[in-house]
């Protein structure tokens, strides 16, 4: 979550915190949905307000068995930034978001899990282990097939056709994965 300590210098001036709220905090968020390489979230610990933001905007969420998720803003009296509402809302479902914003529900990873939201959870010790064999996994594959698929998700998310879906048919990742599929060797990416 946010740095509760810096929010007097600014929360209290209209055109600061709309410039916060739309500018920085959703330039940062948007910056990670638009972001074509795949993102590892790796959550120990408390999960909050822009933490769950953040971690929405990752593409893979491993959890340790003590994170907790939520968005308790409605203690400190404020609600959430449209954008960011919205953000949440699309990956947690509204029910969960209301209540993690009307009741400052807190929920656990367990919970996140069987909603489909992250990975089974984990000790601390083998979610390290989980976070490095995943981003291993993930980097030993096509980059290029991550970004299409990344950018074709996007444009499917937001009602969109992608273009020109099959762009790569001649791309050297493209032959270089059959190439080594028939082969049966592992693909050089």
């Amino acid at each position: 979550g946010g740095d509760i300590s810096e929010y007097p210098d600014f929360r209290f001036q209209t055109e600061n915190l709309a410039h916060f709220h739309e500018q920085e905090v959703w330039g940062a968020l948007n910056a990670m949905l638009t972001c074509d390489v795949p993102l590892v979230a790796s959550i120990q610990g408390a999960c909050m307000g822009a933490g769950v933001e953040i971690a929405r905007c990752c593409d893979v969420r491993l959890v340790a068995d003590d994170a907790k998720f939520g968005a308790p803003i409605a203690k400190l009296g404020f609600p959430m930034a449209p954008k960011e509402m919205q953000l949440v809302a699309g990956a947690v479902g509204r029910h969960t978001a209301q209540r993690m914003l009307l009741e400052a529900a807190v929920f656990s990873a367990q919970e996140r899990a069987a909603a489909g939201w992250c990975v089974a959870p984990q000790s601390a010790a083998d979610l390290k282990v989980q976070v490095q064999r995943t981003a291993l996994r993930i980097a030993s594959l096509a980059p290029q097939a991550a970004r299409l698929n990344k950018q074709t998700m996007r444009t499917l998310a937001s009602g969109g056709i992608p273009t020109a879906p099959y762009a790569y048919a001649d791309s050297e990742e493209h032959r270089e994965g059959i190439d080594a599929f028939l082969a049966k060797r592992s693909p050089s990416f």
